[in-house]
Parts: C-alpha cells; sequence; structure tokens
C-alpha cells in the first residue's frame, strides 16, 4: 500500500512509537487521526502537521481500554475524513511482573495489549469487507514471538497480539483486509526508561539490556516499508528472526538460555 491520499489512524500517537508513525505516514501524503489518553500532546502534533497540510491531521483524546472508546474513534475519524484505509493499533501498557501482579494490572494489559485490537477490528471489518479493502497493523513485540524477562502480562498479552494479528491475516487476507504486525526489541520511548507506563508504544524488547536501542523514527520507517511491500511481520531488529529460528528447532535450548539471561539480569 502506499500511503498517498490514504486515512490513517494512528493510536497510542502522543508520543514514542506512536507519534513518529503519524508523523511519517503524514509525511508519505496520508491523512492521520491520533488517538491517546492525553488531548495537549496530541493536539500540538496536529497543530503541527496540520500547519504542513492544512485540515490533514486530527486528534481523538481516549482510553482505548474499552469497545466503546474503539467503536468511537473508528466513528469519529470516519466521520471526519470519510473512511479509514489503515488502522494502527499502537497503544500499549508495560505493567506486572509475576504471578503476584495484581487482577487490575492483568486486566488493564489484556484490553489495552489485546483487546483493543480486536475491538478496532470489529468495527473496521464492515466497511473494509465491503469495500474489499482495508488495512490493519497492530504493535505486538518481539516479546509477543520469544518472551519477555520478568513480566508475564507483557509476556502473556503481546503473545495474544500477535495470534490476533495472524488470525486476522487467515481469515480475512483473501477478502482485501492486509495485516502487519510490528514485533521491536528496545525502542527508546517512555516505557523503555521506565518513565511511565503511558499508551505511548511499548518498548517491546525481549530483555531490557538485550539489542540495540532504536529510535521511534527508525521503527516508523520499518513499519512504512513493510505497508509498502505488504507483508506480515515488522522486525526493526534484524536480530529477532534468528531468535525465533532457535526457538523453533531448539525449544529446550533457548528456554535454557533464557533462564541463564534472567538469572543474570533478575539475578533469580
Amino acid at each position: 500500500m502506499e500511503l498517498r491520499g490514504k486515512v490513517t489512524v494512528v493510536t497510542g500517537a502522543a508520543g514514542g512509537i506512536g507519534k513518529a508513525l503519524a508523523e511519517r505516514f503524514h509525511a508519505e501524503g496520508a491523512s492521520v487521526v491520533l488517538a491517546d489518553r492525553e488531548a495537549a500532546p496530541l493536539d500540538a502534533t496536529v497543530a503541527q502537521l496540520n500547519s504542513a497540510r492544512p485540515n490533514s491531521a486530527f486528534a481523538v483524546a481516549a482510553n482505548l481500554g474499552t469497545e466503546q472508546a474503539n467503536a468511537d474513534l473508528v466513528r469519529a475519524a470516519i466521520d471526519k475524513f470519510g473512511q479509514i484505509d489503515l488502522f494502527f493499533a499502537n497503544a500499549g501498557v508495560g505493567l506486572g511482573s509475576d504471578l503476584s501482579t495484581s487482577e487490575q494490572d492483568w486486566d488493564t494489559a489484556f484490553d489495552i495489549n489485546f483487546n483493543a485490537h480486536r475491538w478496532a477490528a470489529k468495527y473496521l471489518l464492515p466497511d473494509w469487507l465491503a469495500r474489499g479493502e482495508g488495512y490493519f497493523c497492530s504493535t505486538a513485540s518481539a516479546a509477543g514471538l520469544l518472551s519477555q524477562i520478568g513480566s508475564a502480562p507483557y509476556t502473556v498479552t503481546k503473545h495474544a497480539a500477535v495470534a490476533f494479528a495472524e488470525w486476522m491475516s487467515i481469515t480475512y487476507g483473501g477478502r482485501g483486509v492486509l495485516v502487519s504486525c510490528l514485533c521491536p526489541q528496545g525502542v527508546n520511548t517512555n516505557m523503555l526508561k521506565g518513565a511511565d507506563n503511558s499508551n505511548d508504544g511499548p518498548s517491546g524488547n525481549v530483555v531490557r539490556v538485550a539489542g540495540g536501542v532504536l529510535e521511534p523514527e527508525e521503527v516508523a520507517q520499518a513499519c512504512v516499508d513493510t505497508i509498502r511491500a505488504e507483508t506480515f511481520l515488522v522486525l526493526p531488529h534484524a536480530e529477532v528472526a534468528q531468535y525465533m529460528a532457535l526457538k523453533a528447532t531448539e525449544r529446550d535450548r533457548w528456554l535454557a538460555g533464557m533462564r541463564k539471561l534472567q538469572k543474570r539480569v533478575l539475578g533469580v
């Protein structure tokens, strides 16, 4: 898909990967709807984008941890621009550690990292299937392909996000709906730095200290390249493919290596 002239929606767009995605899509010639919890940073980015190209960007302040908020976002974007060509479900949270994590944090992790994807798809698909075209992108994580040392909620919900994207591609790919799934390792965002648990797009690294840390703009460019090629996985860190191959062919060796890495990183 070429983005020029398309209508795109990006969640978790107040900063980090989401903001970089919105800016990159806009630079490619797309109209952009930016969604996140906090209005002020969204409004600042929208003002910047509209100053470059009037009436090309729009902000929706929303907590996307409910079905209704996702339904409202889809409706607001269509009301503003007439249709949605590409929806990028990027909002994410990095909550929890082990089985002592509170039920509330488990619920929040599932609602933002996974349920928001299926809720958005529920309201996008009728129009896309009628038109015979549409593009669903989601930010999962390398943790969704591998595992996140130190966080069960992050690992489980990111695996769910990858599985849902695969299911979407299998189920609707033959009817014109394209799907891509972003699975980075470390990205220089607030979540990686531990500043907060905002919906700024997850860092997605398998281990906080593993691999190189990319800038959000580098990740956004990788997404644009993948969308243009219309392929499924976005792997800004090329080594993730090697880790996946080891996990698939030598699972016990991979698990043993992860246990050693956990002991080195966490001391347990």
